[in-house]
């Protein structure tokens, strides 16, 4: 049985970790140096059903990367690769697993460990974090992982004791398509959602329709140059229902502006920008200005590869 280390105590982060321990997996949680030295306390989750947990995790520091046997990195997408870089006794052979929002981050990890097996992943799970080791598991959903580079396409086994834990895990060799169609539905509920101060299920009230068709659109559109085949009908139902099926919700990217975090703006929205080239893309480019306004940051110049 290996064990899965998992770097990134946010709320889905020490989610994944609960769930994975109650299962009868180990799980260490690799820790930052500001935990360094404090009592590492028991994780409480509170699960689907309201009752609390108290889960134990083995923590562990980025000296003893060395151990490492697989690596499931659960942070913001801006932190992916300076969280990496301190792990310089990383075994080759370890498969780093990426479960963040957004895209334009695995070429980068891809440069710091090009032998390492990288597979990307995808949960529709939900999780809070109410308070320090706190955290509540808001919503059951669909995880799928697959293939990076060429060195990942041994490790499909991965998806089995994540299944057994989260309820669903699969493998796909096209996982960046999976990747596109949530990146698809993220550039069109977070930033609203940000922007106007309002759960997810309140872009269904009628005074957001405009703006929800013109949106998913633009987005819809985007996705087809970068190979999509899904129908523009196709998608905006799909929005539709996870729209509805997180109604009481707020987005990440609404609590990450509504405390003063930085936002996975430039990995969501920017990633539409970049890769929209000649097409017009006016209701993303704004709502990207408004978020980099409302974060204290003057929008950054793109690049051509987001």
């Amino acid at each position: 049985m290996t064990e899965w280390t998992i770097l990134g105590a946010g709320a889905l982060g020490c989610v994944m970790a609960g769930l994975l321990r109650r299962q009868g997996e180990p799980v260490s949680l690799l820790l930052s140096e500001r935990h360094r030295g404090h009592l590492h306390p028991s994780l409480d989750l509170i699960t689907l059903s309201g009752r609390h947990q108290l889960i134990h995790t083995r923590p562990c520091f980025a000296e003893q990367a060395g151990q490492i046997r697989c690596l499931l990195v659960v942070t913001k997408a801006y932190q992916v690769v300076e969280a990496l870089q301190g792990l310089h006794k990383l075994p080759e052979s370890t498969p780093i697993i990426l479960l963040h929002n957004g895209l334009g981050v695995a070429a980068q990890v891809q440069a710091l460990y090009p032998r390492n097996p990288l597979i990307a992943a995808v949960s529709s799970h939900g999780a809070m974090k109410e308070g320090d080791w706190l955290v509540r598991h808001t919503g059951k959903g669909e995880t799928w992982l697959g293939p990076i580079n060429a060195a990942a396409a041994g490790h499909a086994g991965l998806v089995s004791p994540l299944a057994a834990a989260l309820g669903h895990a699969q493998w796909s060799e096209d996982i960046l398509r999976l990747q596109h169609q949530k990146l698809a539905i993220n550039a069109v509920i977070n930033p609203l959602t940000a922007c106007h101060n309002i759960r997810n299920g309140q872009l269904l009230e009628p005074r957001f329709a405009d703006v929800l068709e013109q949106l998913s659109e633009e987005v819809h559109q985007v996705m087809l140059k970068l190979g999509g085949q899904e129908q523009l009908d196709d998608f905006r139902r799909r929005l539709h229902k996870v729209i509805e099926l997180t109604a009481t919700n707020y987005s990440s990217m609404h609590q990450d502006l509504a405390h003063g975090r930085r936002t996975e703006i430039d990995y969501i929205t920017g990633y539409v920008i970049n890769n929209a080239n000649e097409l017009p893309v006016p209701v993303c480019r704004q709502l990207y200005r408004e978020i980099q306004r409302r974060s204290g940051k003057p929008p950054r110049r793109r690049t051509s590869n987001g």
